[in-house]
């Protein structure tokens, strides 16, 4: 496991925990994480790093960081062990939405979530298929009623609640919170079995009449009004791409000659990117410089993907084995080239891989 590029001689502390998260816990035991699900154990370790809070507020025992200490510690995370960063991702969805929220369940959840005593998932990326409508609610005995098929949830069997979405009769997208465990209603899936990240315990859930109070609302709002929201977020490079990036590169800085020189010129190229990447995610304005970002993001996912090539070139026949560092990080690459993908950075990417050289 390697540090991101340029690390502050003074971390801040969260960073310096995530740096030792890694270290200790999350590194060591990759390749078997990888091969095995992610324990119970490594969660309690997350549970107990203070990281579940970095964006949440204050008062309710969160930290609050600026987004460049939470995208440090993304970063960290994603690259000493990808699965276990991916099932902590999802907690800071639902942390955000309550920090907004100001109905009930904000008092009930936010404290709890920010204090790493909960781990919370999410299951709302069918909102992005409207006008499809995967999940329905509809009013019912004073609360709502959920049914459909959420396709994809992550983390079950380690998450405590799961943030809940799907669209009203009136298009509203409808947020709420509920347990994550199977009961009548709620019915998950095999864990599905994938070429990357099956660690991280991915299920569907088939949604027959679930029953949520009113005070499990956590948010309700015109369906544009949070798509309008929800579209540039995803034009942004995410910070585990370089952190596999940088994974990948520290593999060949410990190989003969030949690696070393090609995990210094990638190194230029990846502060590089980094630096646009983030300036953009930076910009008051997250509607603008689309294009842009998207140009950036494809030039990350480029990066990665000669990074951890090479990592494999460099480990010759033994990168094979499944015990190496080096055909994982390339795996776990290739799960965040579609990670989050919406049509928008689909036609994106699709464009800039047909471009000629």
């Amino acid at each position: 496991m390697t540090t991101p590029p340029h690390p502050h001689p003074h971390p801040h502390p969260l960073v310096a925990g995530a740096r030792r998260l890694a270290a200790e816990v999350l590194a060591p035991r990759a390749e078997q994480v990888d091969q095995e699900g992610v324990p119970a154990s490594s969660i309690e370790a997350v549970k107990r790093s203070g990281l579940l809070g970095l964006s949440a507020p204050v008062e309710y025992g969160g930290s609050a960081v600026p987004a460049a200490v939470a995208r440090e510690t993304a970063e960290i995370l994603a690259g000493a062990c990808c699965s276990t960063w991916f099932v902590q991702t999802q907690h800071h969805t639902p942390v955000m939405t309550l920090a907004k929220s100001e109905l009930p369940v904000r008092e009930r959840l936010l404290g709890p979530l920010a204090r790493g005593e909960l781990l919370s998932g999410v299951a709302y990326a069918q909102l992005r298929a409207y006008p499809r409508v995967p999940v329905r609610v509809t009013r019912e005995r004073g609360g709502w009623r959920f049914d459909g098929t959420v396709p994809w949830y992550t983390g079950w069997g380690l998450n405590d609640v799961m943030l809940l979405a799907g669209v009203t009769d009136a298009d509203e997208a409808l947020f709420a919170f509920t347990e994550a465990r199977a009961r009548p209603g709620l019915r998950p899936s095999p864990p599905m079995r994938l070429a990357a990240l099956t660690a991280a315990r991915t299920v569907s859930l088939e949604l027959d009449g679930l029953w949520l109070p009113e005070e499990a609302v956590a948010l309700r709002t015109p369906y544009e009004t949070w798509a309008a929201a929800d579209r540039p977020k995803n034009t942004n490079a995410s910070p585990a791409v370089f952190g596999i990036t940088a994974s990948a590169l520290g593999l060949l800085a410990d190989g003969d000659p030949a690696a070393r020189e090609s995990a210094r010129a990638l190194r230029d190229r990846l502060d590089e990117v980094r630096r646009q990447a983030y300036a953009l995610a930076d910009h008051p304005v997250p509607s603008e410089r689309i294009e842009e970002r998207l140009a950036v993001k494809t030039r990350a996912y480029d990066l990665m993907r000669a990074a951890t090539t090479a990592a494999v070139v460099a480990g010759g026949g033994r990168a094979m084995d499944l015990g190496s560092p080096a055909q994982r990080l390339a795996r776990e690459g290739m799960f965040l080239l579609v990670q989050g993908q919406t049509a928008e950075v689909r036609a994106a990417h699709l464009g800039s891989l047909a471009a000629p050289y």
